[in-house]
Order: C-alpha cells, then structure tokens, then sequence
C-alpha cells in the first residue's frame, strides 16, 4: 500500500494517539482513519492492511510502520522537524532516545497488563492481583522520570519534543486508568503541561465517539 501523503489508523486513546499528535504539532498535511479498538475485530479488512491488527498503524509513500514511538522519531528524520527531536551530535541525544524507547517499553508495557486484567478480558479471567502488581512496576519504573521533572519543564534541552510526546502518553494514559493517584506534583504539573497544549487538545478528542473506553457499550468482550 502506498499514499500520497502520511495516513494514521487510529483509535482513540490508544498509543496511535502519540503518532497523530506529533503530526499535529509538526503542522504535516496528513490523513487520519477513525476506528473502533480494538481494530482487528471492528474493523473489517483490517488485518489486510496491518497482519498484527494492531494501531497505529501508518503509512508514509512506501513506508509502513507499527511502533507509535518509532513513528514520531521518523517523523522527525524524514521531513527534519528538528524543533521537535534532536540531531545525533547534540550533547542530550542518548537521553532523548532513551526517554522514546522507555516510553513504550518500561513505561507502556505494564499499564496494558492492569488495562487487559481489569478490562479486556471476560469477567472470569480477570486477574485484579495481577494488574496489582503491575500497577505498582508502572509507578516504580516512574522514579527516574521523578527525579528527572525536579528542575526541569521538559525532559530534554529546555524544550517540547517527541520524547515528551512518547512519555507524555504513558502519563495520560495512566491518569486515565487511575494510575496518576501516586504520581509526584512535578510529574503532574509535567503532565499538565503537555495536555494543555494546543495540538493536543485538538488531536484528543479524534475518534472519541467510537471508543469503548469513552463509551462501554461498544466493549467487544474478545482478546
């Protein structure tokens, strides 16, 4: 599949949501494709598209990408958006893909686990003991972001870029499962400071009506 210009799938609240903002801060002229999560059972054909049935799921010309952190760091190589990343031979560079690549994999990881054991799954395979534990690995795995927010507004060169956006996901995604009653104050004013901005509040509310976590009566009860 190829296109003329970028094309997100995208459900609301849900990780596409990290990909459809940082087009929207970049100002790209893009395409987005509102669906109903999850994608592989709602969306007929979908698997079709992208075989894992998953989202995002972006489109670029020939390229075709799946990772929502990796599609905001191409974003910002493939059209030089660097007010909003960093060029390798800045000073901060390791601390910037480290923040992107701990968004998802330290940070995401466990909130999907609480997410699917208290939601996803049928009644009688809901584990609440599991989600527990992993709702306490999530705020432990926060302690360097803690830290980090002490004297800072943003998490690399005094400024707003894609490793905020990456991170700045798993806070809200957190605060809306519960997960944001331990946050620290300056993790919470962190997190403020990103959902008030405009490109976020524009891009949120994208596919709202379609979203069983907004709206439960359209939960399909199937993993």
């Amino acid at each position: 599949m190829k296109t003329d210009k970028p094309t997100l799938w995208h459900c609301n609240y849900s990780r596409s949501l990290r990909a459809l903002w940082a087009l929207e801060e970049m100002g790209l002229d893009y395409d987005v494709i509102e669906m109903q999560f999850p994608p592989r059972i709602n969306q007929p054909g979908y698997k079709s598209l992208n075989i894992l049935g998953t989202v995002p799921f972006f489109v670029d010309g020939d390229t075709q990408m799946t990772e929502s952190t990796a599609i905001c760091h191409f974003l910002v190589e493939r059209y030089q958006q660097y007010q909003l990343g960093l060029r390798p031979e800045h000073p901060e560079y390791g601390d910037y893909l480290n923040w992107l690549y701990m968004s998802d994999a330290t940070l995401t990881f466990p909130q999907t686990l609480v997410v699917r054991y208290t939601k996803f799954e049928p009644e009688h395979r809901r584990q609440p003991a599991v989600a527990e534990d992993y709702r306490q690995w999530f705020i432990a795995r926060l302690r360097k972001l803690d830290q980090h927010m002490m004297d800072r507004e943003y998490l690399c060169d005094d400024r707003f870029t894609i490793a905020d956006i990456a991170v700045g996901f798993a806070l809200y995604f957190g605060e809306g499962e519960g997960l944001g009653e331990e946050y620290t104050p300056q993790v919470h004013a962190y997190l403020e400071r990103l959902v008030s901005r405009p490109a976020f509040q524009k891009v949120e509310p994208i596919g709202e009506s379609l979203s069983p976590f907004k709206h439960p009566e359209l939960w399909t009860m199937q993993t």
